[in-house]
């Protein structure tokens, strides 16, 4: 796979354009080609994950250390990824707006499936 050299229009508006390399190739196949748990991840991800650059350094770290130990690395990597990208996503609608972000303001955490939601607040069973 090879960087993308093109830019294509998409709703997407963070910063990743501008820290992160997109690698080209067809994002179904990756994502198809990528162990369950790391698909299951890639679901879940706050933005769209690029397939193809996960499924890159799985199969970079699959051959360095082994599968078991590279779905590890990689769903690590995953979820730092997510965190530099809200980040700098927060920070660019902080300079923007000269407010924090309201996903960010109401202290709430990324939905994920399958896994318990703690809310940020917790509300009285019955309201007065």
């Amino acid at each position: 796979m090879t960087a993308a050299t093109a830019t294509v229009r998409t709703n997407d508006v963070t910063e990743r354009e501008r820290i992160w390399q997109r690698f080209t190739g067809d994002d179904w196949t990756c994502f198809d080609a990528l162990p369950p748990a790391l698909r299951q991840r890639l679901r879940e991800h706050a933005y769209d994950a690029w397939a193809v650059n996960a499924w890159t350094a799985w199969r970079t770290e699959r051959r360095r250390v082994g599968s078991e130990r590279a779905q590890r690395r990689l769903l690590r990597w995953l979820d730092e990824c997510e965190r530099l990208e809200r980040a700098a996503f927060a920070e660019s609608y902080r300079r923007r707006y000269e407010a924090a972000l309201p996903h960010d303001a109401a202290r709430v955490t990324v939905l994920r499936y399958g896994r318990p939601v703690t809310p940020a607040v917790q509300l009285p069973r019955r309201c007065p």
